[in-house]
């Protein structure tokens, strides 16, 4: 059996000669282990895992060594814990996190240091935008593609009028930005953006100004707790059957068993879904239920998954040899992911393009009713890279 060493063991294990420092690679998760986003971490470090065990414990035939930061999903913390990874551990690789505000932070902490860093999930789009940087990628998504794609169905079906709401914050306004961008192009508009302070949940106010302007749909971004709450309100004042909500997918994902019968027919809009038509999703949903039996195989295990399936790509083209850092970047974003969400190629500003699915919540499922978008790219605005 693989012995994996971590922290104070790897440590000890180099000081007396036992490490092989040349035949493995050190992989830094920085993820929430603690606090509202733990179980999403868990998913992220699981999906991970999962893909370097599938390829016997080695990527481009190196050993894995794993270290561990909780952020705490605290941005002021980010910097420091960054930094336990980059310069206490000395990880080649930096994967994290869910969280923007930490991403931000782990983002210029990896740029400054020249460490490759993989986001499996926060979506900020200034990191692929102005920010950008040639050893930052995402296997996730950027808050600005699952609005879009949400706005482009939204017109198809023929709504003129829409009102958006979202927490007063930088993801919820970059989602509803890329609904707005697709629903004004497609030939509707949006008269009212209507938001509250993060992370309150007294959305009766708003919803009663929604019912008074009466728009031809709604579209929201909320998460968790947030998303439980709206979605229940809004079909307790008895809008949900007089104006269609749409959001993005994170409205109904990991949500669904809590919003109960409110969010029966809800659409959304995300780059996964639950059953999509393909053997890989399917190998990969009876693997992951297997392995985590009390965990979903949902979008952030797949996220998880395909951030080592990147680094797989790169380190193969270097022969397993990290330090040649460009090369291996280069490989990156010249790779096609063979994922469960269906394949991907990644953007020069380090973004996935992908596919964003149409999504309707039936029973306990966000069930695919088709591609909402193809191979919709993040546009990198103020991008150097681009």
């Amino acid at each position: 059996m693989k012995k994996v060493l971590t922290g104070t063991a790897l440590a000890l294990s180099l000081a007396f000669g036992a490490g092989a420092a040349s035949a493995e690679v050190k992989v830094g998760f920085m993820l929430p282990y603690s606090g509202t986003y733990a179980q999403l971490g868990e998913a992220i470090e699981n999906g991970f895992k999962m893909y370097v065990e599938e390829q016997g414990g080695k990527l481009a035939g190196q050993e894995v060594t794993y270290f561990r930061v909780d952020d705490e999903s605290n941005p002021s913390k980010g910097p420091d814990n960054a930094n336990r990874l980059i310069k206490r551990d000395n990880v080649d690789i930096l994967i994290g996190t869910v969280h923007s505000g930490v991403a931000m932070a782990l983002a210029k902490a990896a740029t400054e240091s020249d460490v490759t860093l993989i986001i499996p999930n926060a979506g900020a789009v200034a990191i692929t935008g102005p920010l950008c940087s040639k050893n930052v990628f995402r296997s996730s998504f950027s808050n600005w593609q699952p609005g879009y794609a949400m706005g482009v169905v939204a017109a198809e079906d023929g709504h003129k009028k829409a009102v958006t709401i979202s927490w007063n914050y930088a993801a919820g306004k970059e989602s509803t930005d890329g609904f707005k961008e697709a629903f004004e192009k497609g030939g509707g508009e949006v008269v009212e953006h209507l938001t509250l302070p993060f992370p309150q949940v007294e959305f009766q106010p708003l919803l009663t100004e929604i019912a008074s302007i009466k728009p031809d749909v709604v579209y929201t971004f909320f998460a968790g707790g947030g998303a439980v709450k709206f979605v229940q309100d809004y079909a307790a004042a008895g809008l949900k059957d007089q104006i269609p909500l749409v959001g993005a997918g994170f409205l109904t994902d990991g949500t669904l068993k809590a919003q109960g019968e409110s969010a029966q027919g809800l659409r959304t809009a995300l780059h996964y879904a639950d059953g999509l038509d393909n053997e890989l999703d399917k190998k990969f949903r009876e693997n992951y239920s297997e392995k985590y039996p009390d965990l979903p195989p949902d979008v952030y295990a797949v996220q998880g998954y395909d951030a080592a399936q990147m680094l797989a790509a790169g380190m193969e083209a270097v022969d397993g040899d990290v330090s040649k850092k460009d090369q291996m970047r280069d490989a990156i974003r010249n790779a096609t992911i063979k994922s469960p969400r269906g394949d991907f190629t990644i953007s020069k500003s380090g973004n996935p393009v992908q596919d964003f699915y149409l999504r309707e919540v039936k029973g306990m499922d966000n069930v695919p009713v088709k591609i909402a978008v193809e191979d919709l790219a993040d546009p990198s605005r103020g991008c150097k890279l681009m």
